[in-house]
């Protein structure tokens, strides 16, 4: 079987976020940033000009994703034990455990994840970019995606996605 693909590595799909991380036994990180970078590889059939999707038109979907998460805390939504309040007066508290943290809520991206990896960005970042290419390029649908999210430069967090040839 052939497979034809495109894989996109630029510079500038990166973004800056802090956070920090809840470990299995209940310790944390301290609040912390990273300078991100997003690599992304995905499959999907050639179409009738020889493309899988068009370089020019797929850089933009993934830039839209990194400049959302660009200079913001991320926080994870659905940890167990972590609670997010946006209060009424345009800052978010954030309780864990002794530990609290106020910000502006402007300054604050609490994603649907349970702890703020970079396996956990990979994800979300790549279940964001399968949405949106389905939404914009229903004639090219994805057989295999694969983001990687580079914290620090040989350190990264991974998330497939493969059709079910069934």
């Amino acid at each position: 079987m052939e497979h034809w693909g495109i894989d996109l590595s630029k510079e500038y799909l990166k973004f800056s976020a802090a956070h920090f991380l809840i470990f299995p036994d209940g310790s944390t990180e301290r609040l912390h940033g990273h300078n991100y970078r997003v690599f992304v590889e995905l499959e999907a059939g050639l179409d009738e000009f020889g493309l899988v999707i068009d370089f020019q038109r797929i850089k933009p979907v993934v830039r839209e994703l990194c400049d959302y998460l660009d200079e913001h805390w991320l926080l994870p939504e659905h940890h167990p034990v972590l609670s997010i309040h946006a209060r009424p007066d345009g800052v978010t508290e954030v309780r864990y455990k002794d530990l609290f943290y106020a910000a502006p809520s402007t300054d604050v991206i609490a994603l649907p994840i349970n702890n703020t990896s970079s396996e956990n960005l990979a994800t979300w970042i790549g279940r964001e970019l399968r949405e949106r290419l389905r939404e914009r390029f229903p004639q090219a649908p994805i057989q295999n995606l694969r983001v990687a999210v580079e914290e620090t430069s040989g350190q990264r967090g991974i998330y497939r996605y493969q059709v079910d040839p069934a």
